[in-house]
């Protein structure tokens, strides 16, 4: 009777395991595209900001790749696109800054972002849902481009060095 018992009890659980197989391969079969249409946009540069930028080839770049997620429509696609910020990123940080965004601030909003896009890429290598990091992602982003329109419109250093004199 034990073993009756045992032998049953093996059976169910390897029920168990091959079901939940079934379920992560329906989940890695799903369209990308309905999750796009969800994704927070990114925000707008305002006109100071976007003439100081107008040049930067590397954020052009980066922002071109970043503006490519929207429009993925499986997520190999979005595989790809995170590889390609990955190295647009790399790209972007050993470039060489305007004199208004070369200040810690930007750089410490780049780093962030850099952190958000490997741990999508990591979600995407392990099979995870990266729906949660791709908006934690946009929303460094988006920080990082806020972090711009700050700086262009703080003038409070300059209101100091008038002070001085």
């Amino acid at each position: 009777m034990p073993k009756i018992y045992y032998l049953f009890t093996l059976f169910i659980v390897l029920l168990s395991c091959k079901e939940n197989s079934r379920v992560i391969e329906a989940e890695q079969d799903s369209n990308w595209e309905s999750v796009a249409s969800e994704l927070p946009r990114k925000i707008v540069l305002n006109p100071k900001s976007k003439a100081l930028v107008e040049d930067w080839l590397a954020f052009k770049s980066f922002d071109a790749s970043f503006d490519r997620m929207y429009t993925a429509t499986y997520i190999e696609d979005l595989v790809l696109i995170i590889e390609d910020l990955v190295e647009n990123q790399k790209v972007l940080e050993g470039s060489v800054y305007p004199d208004e965004f070369n200040i810690p601030q930007i750089k410490g909003r780049q780093n962030v972002l850099k952190t958000f896009i490997l741990k999508a890429k990591g979600d995407l290598e392990y099979r995870q849902d990266p729906k949660v990091s791709i908006e934690e992602m946009i929303a460094a982003y988006n920080g990082f481009r806020n972090q711009f329109n700050v700086q262009v419109n703080n003038t409070l250093l300059e209101e100091l060095k008038a002070n001085e004199n």
